[in-house]
């Protein structure tokens, strides 16, 4: 007789948020700007490049977690997807962290040259903020809001002034705390405004709406830590990029940090269970994110 073999929960999980994964990759495709020009060509080369979709499905997976639809969060998702991969193409730039490999493909200004790189960044930008300003069955007063959270996860309180601080500062000796900080603006700011925009779409207290933020800001200094823990692996991108600069890694040593990651994540999961979903798909996809490699 055959032997027939069932799949476990890890891989009915792995398949379900597969199944998400092209969910958002098709709503991309369909959101994204049209055309031929070599501006629109950039922007769907650099949005549709296989991807984690790690913001996105944070927010579809909280809606799943709270039992709630998740129409209206895809498109935001896909709107704070699109800022990702905005400050993707900007941060490869030579005058930036001067990248060639980025998601197992040429960067973007390598492959359409920097003037097109630059101009897909903030047309993407602008397209992103126009999604959510325009977002069907959402009281403008909430719309309003989010599109005021995600512009200042982009600007001189999230990304460009974690950039900055990682540009200028980030090859000389800093404290803990100062590393910890640029990693919040880098990475832990959009992360923020992704829960932030679900919890305000969904039907979230205030006490949930505080622990995704929790979570959020949690799993934002986690996942930077994870990044400088596997710089050196050529994951998709150029190895070692990241050796000449003040990273946790660098300034802890690598146990420390893999305690200290460790640390952000038991906090990410005390928030999920303020909030709630303790065991449901968003405690999974921190299974899938952080296993061990």
């Amino acid at each position: 007789m055959a032997t027939v073999l069932v799949p476990n929960a890890t891989d009915n999980f792995a398949a379900s948020l597969q199944w998400q994964r092209t969910r958002i990759d098709e709503r991309l495709a369909e959101l994204l700007p049209a055309g031929t020009d070599p501006v629109a060509a950039a922007i769907r080369s650099g949005v549709m490049a296989p991807g984690k979709r790690l913001r996105p499905l944070l927010m579809v997976l909280a809606a799943e977690d709270l039992g709630q639809s998740d129409e209206a969060v895809l498109d935001l998702g896909c709107a704070v997807e699109m800022v990702h991969a905005a400050s993707l193409f900007l941060d490869d730039m030579p005058c930036m962290d001067d990248a060639r490999l980025r998601r197992g493909r040429p960067t973007l200004h390598v492959e359409f040259g920097e003037d097109v790189a630059m101009l897909a960044a903030v047309a993407l930008l602008s397209h992103a903020l126009r999604l959510v300003a325009g977002l069907a069955g959402v009281p403008a007063e909430t719309r309003t809001q989010m599109v005021c959270q995600l512009a200042d996860a982009v600007g001189t309180a999230g990304l460009v002034c974690g950039q900055y601080h990682d540009l200028h500062g980030g090859r000389q000796t800093r404290p803990a705390e100062a590393i910890a900080l640029t990693n919040q603006l880098k990475t832990g700011a959009l992360f923020s405004a992704a829960m932030g925009m679900a919890g305000a779409t969904l039907v979230t207290s205030a006490t949930q709406r505080e622990a995704f933020h929790v979570f959020a800001c949690q799993l934002g200094l986690a996942f930077q830590l994870l990044d400088d823990l596997d710089d050196g692996k050529g994951l998709g991108k150029d190895a070692g990029k990241d050796g000449d600069k003040s990273t946790l890694v660098s300034l802890l040593g690598r146990d420390h940090a893999q305690r200290q990651l460790q640390s952000h994540l038991k906090q990410a999961r005390e928030a999920l269970a303020v909030a709630d979903c303790a065991d449901g798909a968003l405690a999974g996809l921190l299974d899938i994110v952080f296993r061990p490699r």
